[in-house]
């Protein structure tokens, strides 16, 4: 982890990747993940900032399920189609009764017994009138990472020194000596002094280049020349899409 990155643990949805962050979190089932690169934001504060604006519209946007609907899942292991509603057996299997059971709070489990005599499917039907009954008494969300009631609750991050994503023209290279996307040093043979060229791909006009010889004008201002050429070219690249 780059130095300065705080403990993922500390941050709710957002995990520390080699290449950046990435935000995870699972709504109703679905998970929703977004990538956010530290070349892509130019630096580890613009790409963690990036990414709580978005963990925190996912969490302001979906709120996870109310506690009710939870409770009104059917589990795999569920073998009487009624959540909360289920069969009481005597030891040699015999049918005894319906049992409705809801889980209210930790130190409130409301429970229902309703004997068989007779008519198990008017047992049953009283099961499920009782186990509806119980559910409204159960109110609030489901359960989950006590962050997630503070960012809900929190007023909306300033977007004030939130920087765009960059274009991949703009993202530095490993191999870039430079320092500037677009601008690279190129020599023929070892004994050529070589030259520094700004290279840009236009949709409207393909891969738009201009060259500054060493031999000219030296080392120091052809690389000079190469920038403020990358720049003229990026600004004619951004009024070309504002035509388009």
């Amino acid at each position: 982890m780059p130095k300065g990155v705080p403990n993922p643990a500390d941050m709710y949805g957002i995990y520390s990747r080699p290449w950046g962050f990435e935000v995870s979190i699972v709504r109703a089932g679905a998970r929703h993940r977004a990538a956010f690169g530290w070349a892509s934001y130019g630096g580890v504060p613009q790409a963690l900032m990036h990414a709580q604006q978005w963990r925190d519209a996912i969490v302001k946007s979906l709120p996870p399920a109310t506690r009710r609907s939870r409770a009104e899942k059917i589990r795999p292991n569920n073998k009487t189609g009624v959540p909360g509603v289920f069969r009481l057996l005597s030891a040699n299997g015999k049918m005894l009764g319906w049992l409705a059971r809801t889980y209210i709070a930790r130190d409130q489990i409301l429970r229902a017994l309703f004997v068989v005599d007779g008519q198990s499917g008017v047992a049953r039907s009283m099961a499920i009138r009782e186990r509806e009954r119980q559910l409204g008494q159960m109110s609030g969300l489901a359960k989950v990472h006590p962050a997630e009631e503070a960012i809900r609750n929190a007023p909306v991050r300033p977007t004030a020194g939130l920087l765009p994503k960059r274009s991949p023209s703009e993202i530095v290279r490993k191999n870039n000596r430079s320092g500037v996307a677009g601008v690279t040093f190129k020599a023929p043979r070892s004994e050529h002094p070589g030259y520094w060229m700004a290279i840009t791909y236009s949709a409207a006009k393909g891969s738009v280049s201009k060259a500054f010889s060493v031999a000219e004008h030296g080392y120091d201002k052809a690389r000079t020349l190469a920038v403020a050429e990358r720049r003229r070219q990026l600004e004619q690249k951004r009024r070309e899409s504002l035509v388009a």
